[in-house]
């Protein structure tokens, strides 16, 4: 596995090795000994995800204030921009946002450590993500940041207006969202 840093330390793109041939092909997407010896992510992982999305499909930006979810994601179908925001106060990149994109050709992994909002956009007619996260869903602990937020300013690549949920439209801003220390 490869492992390559972004503008966020603590965030990681892992590129894993692939072996390939006229069958099709074969990679760990998983190795938790190849995350602590390579990427330094020494993390168990309790639940896995899984989503189907449209195009121009948008999921989030979500984050669980209490019960932080560090999370393993990848696309197994289709392509999708792939957005964390770091919500640590006491990190330099507090605000700061990185932007992935993922997919089931170029079998990229996005490592997000708990403390970060995620969402993504689908770029594809379909895409299929799934992620590993380092603890269990807990609705009651759910926050949403606003998706389009100015003082955020992710660039989402939108091709028209984004299919997005309630519950994401209602996002809040950064400057009155909920934050970890």
């Amino acid at each position: 596995m490869q492992v390559v840093e972004t503008d966020i330390p603590d965030l990681l793109v892992l590129e894993p090795k692939v072996f390939g041939d006229n069958r099709g092909f074969f990679m760990e997407s998983y190795n938790r000994r190849a995350l602590a010896g390579q990427a330094g992510i020494e993390q168990e992982f309790v639940q896995d995800n899984h989503s189907s999305s449209a195009r121009n499909a948008l999921r989030g930006l979500h984050y669980q204030i209490r019960q932080p979810q560090g999370k393993l994601v990848r696309a197994i179908a289709g392509v999708i921009f792939d957005v964390a925001v770091d919500l640590r106060r006491s990190s330099p990149t507090f605000g700061k946002s990185v932007c992935v994109e993922l997919s089931a050709a170029n079998k990229r992994i996005l490592w997000i450590p708990p403390g970060f909002a995620h969402g993504f956009l689908a770029l594809s007619e379909a895409a299929e993500v799934l992620y590993k996260t380092t603890d269990y869903y807990a609705p009651e602990h759910e926050r949403c940041l606003l998706w389009n937020d100015a003082a955020v300013g992710i660039e989402w690549p939108l091709d028209g207006a984004p299919l997005i949920s309630e519950k994401d439209a209602r996002g809040l801003p950064l400057k009155s969202a909920e934050t970890f220390p």
